[in-house]
């Protein structure tokens, strides 16, 4: 294919500087009011304005299977209540958890999230409608910024850290309840997509002369009946696994919102690979 005609070049040198004046301004305004709402669902109050951020319960369970059930109050990132009740499987008796007053668990994922999207804003806020980009490269170099951190955020929603059972064992979450979990049960708490998810492990103690089938189980973010691990000298065994969860509205707004962002800032750069595309006798 012959390259544009003079009058040709002229036409598209003028769209593609309108592009670099106008749209991409307007692309980069709706991509800011976008994230700024998406960071507003974040929002983390400054102390003594607590009740800017309102509390929501959120109730954990299934009909099917009433072994576990809670209430759990989300604030922003942090989980400032959880009220759980577990019946056990062999005394069939109810025990109820809820956190000690004087504590707060904070959801890394949310909290991680949130950091990605504000850095994202930055990089938004560091080109305003004055700044002038002079070529292609340089919007898709700022799109490529932006979309790197809008994946990260993602990411975090959608993929809960692996933990091994002895990290569970010992987080500082089994320190949140009164009255105290005992031994045998272990909780965690995390964000899977819009997801809030409670899993409640039972374990038993194996007996010591078991040490010839003892094999302690990796990471994992949810470990199976008859994963094994090892903690003070002592081996044991996950005998049932309860996992319950709620949808959080909010954050599946947000998963959205970065849903419609990256298209935002993939369909800009598509727009300058096609410019691009004719002017590929110079670098562009």
């Amino acid at each position: 294919m012959s390259g544009p005609s003079q009058a040709e070049r002229a036409v598209l040198e003028e769209e593609f500087n309108w592009l670099l004046k106008e749209e991409v301004h307007a692309v980069l305004k709706q991509l800011h009011d976008i994230l700024k709402e998406a960071s507003r669902r974040f929002f983390i109050p400054t102390p003594g304005l607590e009740s800017q951020l309102k509390q929501e319960n959120f109730i954990l369970g299934s009909s099917t299977m009433d072994q576990v059930k809670g209430v759990l109050t989300l604030q922003g990132e942090a989980l400032t209540q959880a009220d759980i009740n577990l019946k056990t499987a062999k005394s069939n008796q109810v025990m109820h958890f809820t956190f000690r007053d004087d504590k707060h668990w904070k959801l890394q994922q949310i909290q991680d999230a949130r950091n990605h999207v504000n850095q994202a804003l930055q990089l938004l806020s560091g080109r305003d409608e004055s700044y002038h980009f002079k070529t292609g490269a340089e919007v898709n170099k700022l799109m490529d910024a932006v979309m790197l951190q809008l994946t990260r955020a993602r990411n975090r929603l959608t993929t809960p850290a692996a933990m091994t059972l002895p990290e569970l064992a010992t987080s500082g979450l089994m320190k949140m309840f009164t009255p105290p979990m005992p031994g045998d049960v272990m909780v965690n708490f995390y964000i899977n997509l819009s997801k809030l998810c409670l899993t409640v492990y039972q374990l038993h103690a194996m007996q010591p002369n078991t040490t010839k089938n003892f094999r302690p189980s990796g990471s994992s973010v949810l470990h199976n009946p008859g994963a094994m691990f090892e903690l003070n000298n002592a081996k044991f065994e996950v005998s049932q696994v309860h996992k319950v969860e709620c949808v959080v509205p909010w954050l599946n707004n947000t998963l959205v919102f970065f849903t419609i962002s990256l298209q935002l800032c993939q369909q800009l750069k598509d727009k300058i690979s096609v410019f691009s595309s004719f002017w590929n006798y110079r670098p562009f």
